[in-house]
């Protein structure tokens, strides 16, 4: 793709071209912008040197001649990350009139690529950092079989028609306003009853499993965060601010909260474990450039919870919170998901021995599940290791969910304790979790996955009450106050409109079920039903429809 843009616009500097998970992009410095239209140029310009089989040359050359080359060259991005390249020496591939700087390895030439295809313009930042150069990134995806690229590009189609975003505007669930500012959400009535539905079920399910509810401040002074280590750590993201002379920090994490009310008074053994629970609202000040709907934002509220307990309860405590992720994965229609460890990163907190004792609990629990998981070396947290549950939705799509993050560093610079059976101080081990994971991901995530028509026993309005004329409104009000009684989500369509136009509408706002009023129905008291997934149901009394509607509800039927 570089040689190409190379071939069209030879003025074209050149940034980084990684492969990445769906393949792959390319940075460039163009004084123009990039159009729509130029991929198809770009892409009959690729296809010419697949063509000509151009062979992928791999060469060594010593740092000092790779940057005598590259000013040549007049490639000023090339020059400046052969600089931050360690070593001596930079490997370079050439196909036919291009030379670039890769660390490869390569297919043998150009002519083994058999299907691939551009997908989408954006801008991006040089090493993403706001006050470099906004570079132009192509990017672009590529399959062995011609069939597996249509299969894929299918798929995005199918996420476009998915995409929460596009979905919560016309449901009418949330919005953003640059009046309160990026990646802060506004959640209309329907947005805010979907929210409420979860935080209830997943409330009930930690009182359910010996969980107490705890709730702390949404700003704290910034010695707290010095102690816990997020101030030198994780500063950059929080936001910081003073009063009265000192300094407070809004919180990007509970944890802190927690570990205060654990310190309030004296521990014994026999009262571990103990488990605090909270939906807490964190704020984290993310780059504006990758805010993304609900799927990043800068406020979000997190099903947050810290264990602590004693090392010999730790396993135990992991396996009951893997068994809780499923079983609420499940409840919520997710049925497959991954597993990954996340160890030590580079910038941490804590001893070796810890560390490796941490990690073993976290291998130690997946092995006694029997579930298979996945190394990534160096992305734990800066205070422990984790294990990250990834649901799978129903296009395939992973979806960063619940964490599991085992921490014997907080407890010692907190200096928390219990009094063991001797009678002497000892630390407890405190373990991070999250079941669903920040709430407005998981609302993006349910949405996109049921394409925003969402089970009865979640959806904002479980029926829409259409009355066919203004004579059937005293009877509709009369059904709508039923419903209500019987914690029936509903709303009453009384807008002067077409009989179609408000069926239209219904299937539009995704309503599970329709009830349709008309002489007939007040007459015989009974109620016309529409089924958004089984059509038209026919009569119904009142009192059989409401058995029918509770049972699903009840049962959590998807």
């Amino acid at each position: 793709m570089a040689q190409a843009v190379k071939h069209l616009w030879p003025n074209t500097k050149l940034g980084i071209g990684p492969s990445i998970e769906d393949g792959f992009y390319y940075d460039f410095d163009k004084e123009e912008p990039f159009a729509p239209e130029d991929l198809e140029r770009i892409e009959a310009e690729m296809r010419d040197i697949i063509r000509k089989n151009y062979k992928f040359e791999r060469e060594e050359l010593k740092k000092a001649d790779a940057i005598t080359l590259f000013k040549k060259m007049g490639e000023n991005y090339k020059l400046e990350l052969i600089e931050r390249i360690p070593g001596d020496t930079v490997t370079l591939y050439k196909d036919g009139d291009l030379t670039d700087l890769c660390r490869g390895p390569h297919i043998e030439s150009t002519g083994q690529i058999k299907a691939f295809k551009l997908l989408s313009i954006a801008g991006a930042y040089w090493h993403g950092i706001e006050t470099n150069p906004m570079l132009q990134r192509i990017y672009g995806t590529v399959f062995e079989k011609p069939e597996e690229l249509k299969n894929y590009l299918t798929l995005i189609e199918e996420a476009k028609k998915r995409d929460h975003r596009v979905l919560g505007k016309q449901l009418e669930y949330f919005s953003f306003n640059e009046e309160v500012g990026p990646g802060l959400v506004l959640y209309h009535p329907k947005g805010a009853m979907l929210r409420s539905i979860i935080e209830n079920y997943i409330r009930k399910e930690h009182l359910k499993r010996g969980y107490e509810l705890v709730l702390g401040p949404h700003i704290m002074k910034s010695d707290i965060w010095i102690t816990s280590g997020h101030y030198g750590y994780y500063k950059e993201n929080m936001f910081i601010f003073k009063v009265e002379g000192a300094e407070y920090a809004i919180k990007p994490m509970n944890c802190p909260g927690h570990i205060l009310v654990y310190k309030s008074k004296t521990r014994s053994y026999r009262d571990l474990p103990i488990r605090y629970f909270e939906l807490g609202t964190v704020y984290r000040n993310e780059k504006s450039g990758v805010l993304h709907g609900l799927l990043r934002v800068r406020g979000f509220t997190q099903d947050d919870a810290h264990i602590f307990c004693l090392r010999e309860q730790v396993e135990d405590e992991i396996i009951k919170v893997i068994d809780f992720v499923v079983d609420t994965l499940n409840v919520f229609g997710f049925e497959d998901f991954s597993v990954e460890i996340s160890t030590r990163p580079e910038k941490s907190i804590g001893n070796d021995a810890d560390w490796e004792a941490a990690e073993a609990a976290l291998v130690g629990a997946l092995k006694r599940k029997y579930l298979n998981y996945t190394i990534n070396e160096g992305d734990g947290a800066f205070y422990g290791p984790k294990i990250d549950i990834k649901l799978k939705d129903a296009l395939g799509r992973e979806w960063q969910c619940a964490t599991i993050q085992c921490d014997f560093a907080l407890p010692e610079r907190f200096k928390l304790a219990y009094i063991g059976p001797d009678g002497k101080e000892y630390r407890p081990i405190m373990l991070h979790r999250v079941i669903l994971g920040s709430l407005e991901r998981f609302m993006g995530a349910l949405i996109e996955h049921f394409a925003g028509a969402l089970p009865l026993w979640l959806s904002p309005t479980q029926c829409v009450i259409i009355p066919v004329s203004e004579k059937a409104l005293s009877y509709a009000r009369e059904i709508q106050h039923i419903f209500l009684e019987n914690d029936i989500r509903v709303t009453l369509d009384t807008r002067n409109e077409r009989l179609q136009k408000k069926v239209r509408d219904a299937e539009v706002e995704k309503a599970p079920y329709m009830v349709i009023l008309g002489e007939t129905e007040i007459s015989e008291k009974a109620l016309s039903v529409r089924s958004k997934s089984e059509g038209d149901m026919g009569k119904m009394g009142v009192e059989e429809f409401i058995q029918m509607i509770q049972k699903e509800i009840r049962e959590k039927v998807r």
